[in-house]
Parts: structure tokens; sequence; C-alpha cells
């Protein structure tokens, strides 16, 4: 049988930790935030995981799909005129995530 001053013991330092670890970020932000790096970051690095995240969803449809990726490069292709003409992300959005959908369940 454990303990009980152990077991007590052991979820007051395993909550002490993971309130640390929680708070950690806040408090970091006040130092990080007017840091250039930082700032850098925050404008290059949702771009560039969105980017990577679109390759990889058209390299694994291409691998996985016989007939290739053209739902994707469609749907993708549509995203990017309308918000180019539109400058609407919304609808942008919803329209190239609607073409995929009715390409997709077109086929089958």
């Amino acid at each position: 049988m454990i303990d009980i001053p152990y077991a007590i013991g052991a979820i007051v330092v395993m909550a002490v930790v993971t309130f640390g670890l929680r708070a950690l970020p806040f408090l970091a932000a006040r130092f990080l935030r007017n840091n250039p790096l930082v700032q850098h970051l925050g404008r290059f690095l949702p771009l560039a995981i969105m980017t990577l995240l679109l390759l990889h969803t058209l390299v694994s449809s291409a691998r996985q799909n016989l007939s290739g990726p053209w739902q994707e490069l469609l749907a993708v292709l549509t995203v990017l005129a309308l918000q180019w003409w539109k400058k609407h992300p919304l609808l942008s959005i919803l329209t190239g995530t609607a073409l995929y959908v009715l390409l997709r369940n077109w086929g089958r």
C-alpha cells in the first residue's frame, strides 16, 4: 500500500510542475515580445507552415490517388484566384473547400 503523505506529496509536486509549465509561455512572452527574431518568426512561420501542409497534402494525394491530385490542385487554384480577385479570405476558403468536397465526391 502507498504511504498517504508520499502520495499527497507526489500529487503536489506534479501540480506545481504542471502549473509552472503552463505559466512559462506567458511569463516568457513579456520578455520576448520586442525581440526582432520572434517578431520575424511571427510574420514568417504561419505562411511557411500552411505552405508545408499544402505541399504535404498534394504529395500524399498524388501518391494515393491514381488519377493524381487534380481535385486538390483545382481547389487550391480556385482559392488563390478568389483571394487575388476579391481579397476575402473566408469566401476563398469556403469556396475552395466546397469545390474540393464536390470534386472528391462527384467521381464516386
